[in-house]
């Protein structure tokens, strides 16, 4: 979100800004003359992602991740990367900031309820990455049989 606002500011006063940290593959949609990305996307991350579901021979795996621009974005990359192992996506875990404990309690109940034990946590912010993950050994979510991973923090 904050990208958005800088390309569009750069467009406006007519300033090439250079990003070193925006990464989101959603910036693609929003060409500028005057913004330039010096980082690769997040999109070039779900291939590793992949590869490490494959080699544990994991056959489904559930994304769990923010839901905005940011979370929802490189989604479509992390499926289609899975796809490409033979892994399946059952269910998709957005969380929003604003529902976020009462509905990230409810959620991980929910996911509990599921046979799939492979987590994907992926484009959270470190305070909410961490509530998580706290939540998850709370309710006995990070013992032998669950896989919880995260792919990347953002701050």
């Amino acid at each position: 979100m904050q990208a958005k606002f800088v390309i569009d500011l750069g467009n406006r006063t007519r300033v090439p800004i250079i990003s070193f940290s925006a990464t989101s593959p959603s910036l693609t949609s929003h060409p500028s003359t005057y913004f330039f990305r010096a980082a690769q996307t997040d999109s070039s991350q779900v291939k590793a992602i992949g590869a490490v579901i494959k080699s544990f021979g994991w056959r489904e795996a559930v994304p769990i991740y923010i839901d905005n621009d940011y979370g929802n974005g490189v989604v479509p990359y992390l499926i289609d990367a899975l796809q490409s192992v033979e892994a399946r996506v059952p269910y998709r875990s957005a969380i929003s900031h604003q529902q976020l404990m009462i509905k990230l309690e409810k959620e991980l109940f929910k996911l509990m309820t599921m046979q799939t034990r492979v987590f994907i946590v992926h484009h959270m912010s470190g305070p909410l990455g961490s509530r998580l993950f706290a939540k998850a050994q709370k309710l006995g979510m990070m013992i032998e049989g669950y896989v919880l991973d995260h792919d990347r923090w953002v701050n």
